[in-house]
């Protein structure tokens, strides 16, 4: 049986407000020291720069075994904007935004981690450009704090999507973003469970000529302990970004392969020509290879093509 999502409106006996705009959606996952922080910065940058019945905040809880939840029906019991989505068991960060998309009802969605790395009183910025359809806090701000670790892997990642998307990128994952609610769900099934949400949105965009724009912003350590662990999660972006760059361009994505079995192909035929004065089973392996990713690639792309007329 699939594990069921609870949907909670806790506490409050004033109505939740109709006519929303704006929603914002805050993944928790075992963050008892950060999240009830996190909420009132983020309420307060709304009531800041929004009207005060025009946003909504949805934080979901992950399957979080510390307190957590306690910390989060608190604060809704006393604002009715805040409301709590509850996994039953731990799915993944993908997975609480996809399920805070999915019953956001805002226009416009935003989202940041709940750990408090990131600079949510200026919440409000993000939902300030209407002409765009997804607007990214950039981790490129002069307050930058982030581990050299983290930061190595990153910059191939961010190359690697730069040459996909033939656009520049300052930030492929950030988790302080806002954009098109309409927009995001065009992707809903090409979003993982996992870290690599951010990654996947940012590159669908991109790739179907969508405006994004990057707004620089500060980075602070978070608090309590990460969820990330680099390795897992860096090939996992690496995949990510390979899987929704076959979706958006195949014949792209394939080139460099494509390419590469041609030259062997080349070079081993010229030397068994030359030197061996007969072909061997490596050229014929080289040719084989060669012609069947290059028929991948135009069949894909040919695909690609006529579904989206």
């Amino acid at each position: 049986m699939k594990d069921k999502v609870l949907l909670e409106q806790v506490g409050s006996a004033v109505e939740a407000p109709a006519g929303i705009a704006y929603s914002v959606l805050i993944p928790c996952y075992n963050e008892q020291g950060a999240i009830r922080d996190t909420i009132e910065a983020v309420v307060a940058a709304c009531e800041a720069s929004l009207a005060p019945d025009s946003f909504e905040v949805l934080v979901i809880d992950d399957g979080s075994s510390d307190a957590s939840v306690a910390v989060i029906e608190t604060v809704a019991e006393t604002d009715a904007r805040v409301r709590l989505i509850r996994h039953r068991k731990n799915k993944g960060y993908g997975a609480s935004l996809k399920t805070g998309l999915g019953v956001a009802r805002g226009a416009w969605v935003a989202i940041t981690d709940a750990d408090g790395t990131y600079p949510n009183l200026r919440m409000g910025e993000l939902f300030s450009l209407p002409d765009a359809d997804m607007v990214v806090g950039a981790r490129i701000g002069n307050d930058v704090v982030y581990s050299k670790v983290r930061a190595i892997p990153k910059i191939f990642l961010r190359r690697y999507a730069q040459w996909i998307t033939g656009t520049h990128i300052p930030d492929i994952n950030s988790g302080f973003r806002a954009f098109r609610a309409d927009v995001a769900r065009r992707y809903l099934d090409l979003y993982p469970d996992g870290f690599s949400f951010t990654t996947t949105i940012t590159i669908s965009m991109l790739m179907e000529g969508r405006e994004v724009i990057y707004e620089p912003i500060s980075y602070t350590p978070r608090i309590g302990k990460s969820k990330i662990k680099p390795i897992r999660d860096t090939l996992r972006f690496v995949s990510t970004i390979a899987r929704t760059g076959m979706f958006f361009a195949p014949l792209k994505v394939l080139k460099p392969f494509i390419l590469f079995f041609w030259a062997a192909f080349f070079i081993s035929a010229i030397y068994d020509t030359f030197v061996l004065t007969d072909l061997t089973d490596k050229t014929t392996t080289a040719l084989l290879l060669a012609l069947n990713t290059t028929v991948l690639g135009l069949l894909a792309d040919l695909i690609d093509r006529r579904t989206r007329r």
